[in-house]
C-alpha cells in the first residue's frame, strides 16, 4: 500500500485525545476513543479519527492538506485497490478499501471546515442515498420496470439527463483525467449513442472476412496485442498514451459534429 496520509479538520466538537485504553476485545489500544464508544461503529470511530488528526494539536501534515494536494493519493489508492481486487487477496482488499474510504472521509472532513463548502460525510451519504433511489425507480416504487440488467441500463441515460439538464452532449461528464485506454473505451460507448461508430479495419487481406467480435479470441489475446502495439510504439520513440489521447480527441470532434447536425434537423 502507498504511504497515504489523509484527513480533514476536526468538527467543532473535537474528539478528545486518548485517555485510557479501551477494552482490547473492542478497539485496539492505539484507537481514538469516542464518547459512548460502546455504541459506536467502527465507521464512527474512523470518522472521529480523521477529525482528531486534523484538529488543533493533531497531525501538522494532515492539517495542511487541501483537496488538490490529496488528488495524487486518491489516484494511487484507487489503483492499489484495483490491484487488490485483481489479486483476489481478502486482506489486501480490506486494507485498500480502507485506504480509499479514508480518502473519502478526509475530503469530507476537510470540506466541513472550508468556507464556501461546509459539507460533511453525512451530507455526502445523504446525497448518494437520494441518487441511488432516483436511479432505481424500478426498485423504489417509481414508474419504471426492469427484469434484467439491460433494462436498467436502457433507462439510466434518461434518468441522468433529468438529473443533469445542463449537460448538452453525451461527452459531458467524462473525466478528462482517465488513462487514455479507459477514456477511449468510454468515448467509443458514448459515440455509439449518437450514431458515430468507429470502423474496425482489418490489418491484412486475410482478415477481411472477420467480424469485430472475432478479431480476438479472448482478453488474453487482446492484452497481448495491446502490449505489442505499445512495444512497437516505444521502439519507434512514440508515446502510446499521447497518441491514443490525440485519436480520442478526433473521435470526440466527430461526436460533437454529429450532435450539432442532429440539433439542426
Amino acid at each position: 500500500m502507498g504511504d497515504i496520509r489523509t484527513g480533514a479538520e476536526a468538527p467543532s466538537a473535537a474528539v478528545p485525545p486518548p485517555a485510557a485504553a479501551p477494552p482490547a476485545a473492542a478497539v485496539p489500544s492505539a484507537a481514538v476513543p469516542l464518547p459512548g464508544a460502546d455504541a459506536a461503529t467502527r465507521l464512527d470511530e474512523l470518522i472521529a479519527t480523521v477529525a482528531f488528526l486534523r484538529a488543533p494539536g493533531g497531525c501538522p501534515w494532515d492539517a495542511e492538506q487541501t483537496h488538490e494536494s490529496l488528488v495524487q493519493y486518491l489516484v494511487e489508492e484507487s489503483w492499489e485497490l484495483i490491484d487488490a481486487i485483481e489479486s483476489g487477496d481478502r486482506d489486501e482488499m480490506i486494507e485498500e478499501l480502507g485506504d480509499v474510504l479514508y480518502q473519502v472521509l478526509f475530503h469530507a472532513d476537510l470540506a466541513a471546515h472550508t468556507d464556501g463548502e461546509r459539507f460533511d460525510i453525512q451530507d455526502v451519504a445523504a446525497h448518494m442515498t437520494r441518487k441511488m433511489v432516483s436511479r432505481h425507480p424500478h426498485v423504489f416504487g417509481g414508474d419504471r420496470e426492469a427484469s434484467s440488467a439491460d433494462d436498467v441500463v436502457a433507462f439510466w441515460d434518461d434518468l441522468k439527463a433529468d438529473e443533469k439538464p445542463h449537460r448538452t452532449s453525451v461527452l459531458d461528464g467524462i473525466p478528462r483525467g482517465m488513462p487514455a485506454l479507459a477514456l477511449a473505451q468510454k468515448v467509443l460507448g458514448k459515440a455509439e449513442k449518437v450514431g458515430v461508430v468507429r470502423a474496425i479495419e482489418p490489418s491484412d487481406a486475410a482478415a477481411e472476412t472477420e467480424v469485430a467480435a472475432n478479431l480476438f479470441a479472448d482478453e488474453s489475446e487482446l492484452g497481448a496485442a495491446l502490449l505489442a502495439t505499445v512495444a512497437a510504439a516505444r521502439a519507434q520513440g512514440l508515446d502510446a498514451e499521447r497518441a491514443l489521447r490525440h485519436a480520442v480527441r478526433g473521435l470526440e470532434d466527430e461526436v460533437r459534429a454529429a450532435e450539432a447536425a442532429a440539433a439542426q434537423d
